[in-house]
């Protein structure tokens, strides 16, 4: 028997802090980082890029953090699983996702690494560049899930940084295994490209094998498959998941179901100031309308609307209403899957 449906989606992943800061493309070229990429720095490496930039927005991140907090804002039932140190970065990150509706209850670590930052470069043409100190968030185990809050989802969304850690995939195993138990969908989050090349065979096994929905952008699926082209590595990935919602920036985003194809054209609610959290809004709004039971392109459609609004602004959690964004949508005459 599984257990009631309390919840829509239920996330696990790194609990981090962003700071993001303004800065010129000089400073990425002396520091030699990539464009639009993430890299794992340590505390000493995280501190000097610190020390040399400008003044800089702190605000509760994290990528699933971010899913989950747009679904609460939403109007969905949400809850997050992530691991925290009981320091001064833990409480805000703590306060931040109850704030907006999201359920936390994770118990803050009492030793160990701090809590986990991220330096986000934001360049002047809206690209983000991120360097990720992961400190307490990677010492997630399964000792730190609560299986009864997974067992109480519908969708079980899990992101894909946690990969980088041998003690954060057991734990991701073993809520997947709980979520399928339960009869809960599990969704994935390829998270970032290089992520995708550090652990490819093992994605490409978990996209077979484990994963109901996946969500992609363009570089992180074209990497997935070592495609020549994003058409290639869509015709790869159609039929070993459910549901892929792949997203192209600008081009808005393509989703792929058993032989369907669904073409989402972008929302543009204004200047592009920061790409921050758009894959991570989208994928909001697209689960909270799946939830619903809507047609797969209004989850599409819902998704785009998310990230086109939180690109208007400065960071990963949108600051503008999304219930009265979302009710400004209307439904397609597509029929849900």
């Amino acid at each position: 028997m599984t257990a009631p449906k309390s919840l829509d989606v239920v996330g696990i992943g790194n609990a981090i802090v962003d700071v993001l800061v303004q800065v010129d493309d000089d400073l990425l070229d002396r520091f030699d980082l990539t464009k639009g990429t993430m890299a794992l720095v340590d505390e000493q490496q995280a501190e000097r890029l610190y020390g040399s930039v400008g003044p800089g927005l702190e605000t509760s991140g994290g990528s699933a953090a971010n899913t989950l907090a747009g679904i609460a804002q939403l109007g969905g039932r949400a809850g997050f699983i992530g691991r925290v140190r009981d320091d001064q970065l833990g409480g805000i990150f703590a306060h931040d996702i109850r704030a907006v509706g999201a359920r936390f209850d994770t118990p803050a670590a009492t030793a160990g690494p701090s809590t986990a930052r991220c330096l986000i470069l934001v360049t002047p043409d809206a690209q983000r560049t991120m360097c990720t100190y992961l400190g307490a968030s990677v010492g997630l185990d399964p000792n730190d899930l609560d299986l009864n809050l997974v067992a109480q989802a519908r969708v079980l969304y899990l992101e894909g940084y946690l990969w980088d850690s041998d003690e954060a995939k057991r734990a991701f195993i073993a809520a997947a295994e709980v979520a399928r138990a339960n009869g809960a969908e599990v969704a994935l989050s390829l998270s970032d490209a290089f992520c995708v090349e550090r652990h490819r065979d093992s994605f490409q096994e978990l996209v077979d094998g484990h994963v109901d929905i996946l969500f992609a952008n363009e570089m992180e699926i074209t990497s997935l498959y070592k495609a020549n082209s994003f058409e290639e590595a869509a015709d790869q990935v159609r039929g070993r998941c459910r549901v892929a919602a792949l997203t192209r920036s600008e081009q808005g985003s393509l989703i792929l179901n058993g032989d369907g194809t669904h073409r989402v054209e972008p929302f543009k609610l204004g200047p592009l100031v920061d790409t921050t959290g758009a894959g991570d809004l989208y994928a909001a709004g697209f689960l909270h309308a799946y939830c619903q039971g809507r047609a797969l392109v209004d989850c599409g459609r819902l998704g785009s609307l998310c990230a086109g609004q939180v690109v208007t602004q400065l960071g990963p959690r949108p600051q503008a209403d999304l219930r009265k964004l979302a009710a400004q949508l209307q439904p397609s005459a597509t029929q849900a899957p």
